[in-house]
């Protein structure tokens, strides 16, 4: 019997090696699977930089706290694909099965007949099958790259759209300017479809409100219409119904505050009756991985420096690099450790401008190589690094990286951040033995 390794493998082999960004060969797929893109619940569609995951994660524990089924699609996965394809629950959702997917696959193979389409492309025809045929109350549904042309813009009327922050990312595809990839972003925009803004740069934000006034999408615009503020360890959010007191947001970070706001303040759209109790739990048990994670228990601890922090987040680009660094800091003003970045980079991002927050923070970068098309030589990263003028070396993995610091004479335990790369962020995961579930 043919494995799902083997029809995921085949299905890559069809990806064109140069994107052409289009809607017409999903829209050609999926016509021939029946459009199931026409039979899905209620779909919040989010677009954004950073922090489109974060926030669907807050949306998704909020939405479920209050008895919600909600499915779920995201990427990339960090370990394995399934994490892809949630699939909404009575008392929350679950990873698609192998058996399941692999019979939305086959069905997209065969409906296709080879013709040449992306990987993107076919799995998410795909998870649109697996998300029509199973009942539930919303689709959280995340955009790959940029939104206009996306494969998952094909929704004719989502219930809301949302934009998270805006900043330069794949510019050979979205652009080279602000304004340039947030008119892409934009593209998710519908007629009569009201759309949430989470804080953007002055330029985004004006090219978000004339590509909305152009499509005639209402907006609910972040520091206008909503705001949120830390206060005593409390995350306080207020809009036009009201104020809500609530627990600082599971998921740590400043910027995870804002994440949590936008979340809210979609949510306060779409189902302007929950209960108050329902934002405390979703707040308190959101959980998305690699995004400041930390690592206690597992392989990649147990290798560490006794004693030490270990942090995992997947940022590759400047204002992830930015956030990273005010969240160190924070950490560093609570509690003094030497910061030693552990970090993989692709040779597509620059590496550079996401090390430059952490001049004068970090006290040395470990670079190393990941398993990945267009991964940086870890050289390159170090390289990066001392650009910047913080001390490097190279490493020929995260384990040795972890062993060369083991072995030193530390007067404190150190501090230990493994980032630049999501596709790191799951080589970590898989080799410390806890995949997302």
């Amino acid at each position: 019997m043919d494995s799902l390794d083997a029809l995921l493998s085949r299905l890559f082999k069809l990806h064109r090696k140069t994107i052409e960004l289009s809607l017409g060969r999903i829209e050609r797929l999926l016509a021939a699977l029946g459009s199931p893109e026409r039979n899905l619940p209620p779909t919040i569609h989010v677009a954004g930089t950073n922090g489109k995951g974060s926030t669907i994660a807050f949306m998704r524990a909020i939405l479920e706290a209050a008895g919600k089924r909600v499915h779920v699609y995201t990427s990339p996965h960090l370990v394995r694909f399934h994490e892809r394809i949630r699939l909404g629950a009575e008392g929350g959702g679950r990873l698609v099965g192998d058996a399941e997917l692999f019979a939305a696959l086959s069905a997209c193979e065969e409906a296709n007949a080879g013709a040449p389409i992306t990987f993107f492309e076919s799995t998410t025809a795909a998870a649109f099958k697996l998300f029509s045929e199973t009942p539930a109350d919303y689709l959280l549904l995340e955009v790959g790259l940029g939104g206009r042309f996306d494969a998952t813009n094909v929704i004719a009327q989502p219930r809301a759209a949302i934009i998270t922050p805006i900043s330069i990312d794949h510019p050979e595809f979205l652009g080279s300017t602000i304004e340039k990839i947030a008119f892409e972003k934009a593209g998710i925009f519908k007629p009569g479809a009201t759309a949430i803004l989470s804080v953007q740069h002055e330029s985004a934000l004006a090219a978000l409100r004339r590509e909305a006034g152009r499509k005639g999408a209402p907006l609910i615009v972040a520091g206008e219409d909503y705001a949120a503020r830390e206060e005593h360890g409390r995350l306080i959010f207020e809009d036009e119904r009201g104020l809500l007191d609530l627990p600082a947001p599971r998921l740590l970070g400043r910027h995870q505050h804002q994440n949590a706001a936008t979340a809210i303040a979609a949510v306060r759209y779409i189902e302007p009756d929950l209960e108050h109790g329902a934002f405390e739990r979703g707040l308190s048990q959101a959980e998305w991985p690699a995004r400041l994670q930390n690592l206690v228990k597992g392989h990649v601890a147990a290798l560490a420096p006794e004693g030490a922090e270990i942090w995992l987040d997947g940022g590759h680009n400047e204002d992830a690099g930015r956030a990273l660094a005010q969240s160190m800091a924070d950490f560093e003003d609570k509690l003094q450790k030497p910061l030693i970045l552990i970090c993989g980079t692709l040779a597509t991002k620059d590496t550079s401008g996401f090390l430059r927050a952490f001049k004068g923070l970090a006290q040395e970068v470990l670079a190393v190589p990941v398993e990945a098309e267009q991964a940086n030589p870890a050289r390159d990263v170090a390289a990066a690094a001392n650009t910047v003028g913080i001390r490097s070396a190279a490493c020929e993995s995260v384990e040795s990286a972890l062993r060369f610091l083991a072995v030193r004479d530390w007067r404190a335990p150190p501090r230990i951040l493994i980032t630049g790369s999501l596709y790191l962020a799951g080589e970590v995961l898989a080799l410390n033995g806890t995949p997302p579930q």
